[in-house]
């Protein structure tokens, strides 16, 4: 099989994933969405959990991405601004496995805990150290804790990524979402 068949695996298993959830997908349906023998997924994927957890990697491995190029802005409200205007404009790359990561329940507790531990250091761990960057050179409040902080801005951003529903003007609504984010709502 090519990178171009392992891509179309994780392309087709994630969508009947985020359709069905983990329980309601078989190896056998991900083998014919994707026009391949059940032998040949096995081939490459041990059995469903592990083919479950390549599609969360994919998917952490986007964001971490992500944040690498958020990263490159000057300021941490640039950079905030990238991140959130980036998962808006390809808010169906970011989906799926936004959506899915509610399934590690079904996995087992070591695997499980795997992943959650790297999600953390990469993701949360990653936005909450650009947060920080904002505290240490007093662009930000230094009386929260940014692991906090980075939760609330994912509570705010992720309703809009894994809505489903179109945004007109990603940047613009990035912009007001940090803005609220970092100025509140509250007339001046």
């Amino acid at each position: 099989m090519t990178d171009t068949t392992r891509e179309r695996i994780l392309t087709h298993a994630a969508r009947l994933f985020v359709e069905r959830g983990y329980h309601g997908v078989s190896m056998r349906e991900v083998a014919e969405a994707v026009g391949v023998t059940k032998p040949a997924l096995y081939h490459h994927y041990a059995d469903k959990e592990a083919l479950f957890l390549a599609i969360l990697d994919a998917s952490l491995a986007d964001l971490e991405t992500l944040l690498a190029a958020a990263r490159a802005e000057a300021g941490v409200r640039e950079q905030l601004t990238a991140l959130v205007g980036r998962m808006l404009t390809d808010a169906p790359r970011y989906r799926a496995g936004l959506q899915l990561a509610s399934e590690l329940k079904h996995v087992t507790a070591e695997r499980r805990a795997n992943f959650e531990g790297r999600y953390r250091a990469a993701w949360a761990g990653g936005i909450a150290a650009l947060i920080g960057q904002g505290v240490q050179n007093g662009t930000l409040r230094e009386d929260v804790d940014a692991a906090f902080l980075a939760r609330t801005l994912m509570g705010l951003a992720y309703p809009l990524v894994t809505s489903g529903r179109p945004v007109d003007d990603p940047d613009g609504l990035a912009r007001t979402l940090v803005s609220v984010y970092l100025d509140g709502v509250a007339r001046r």
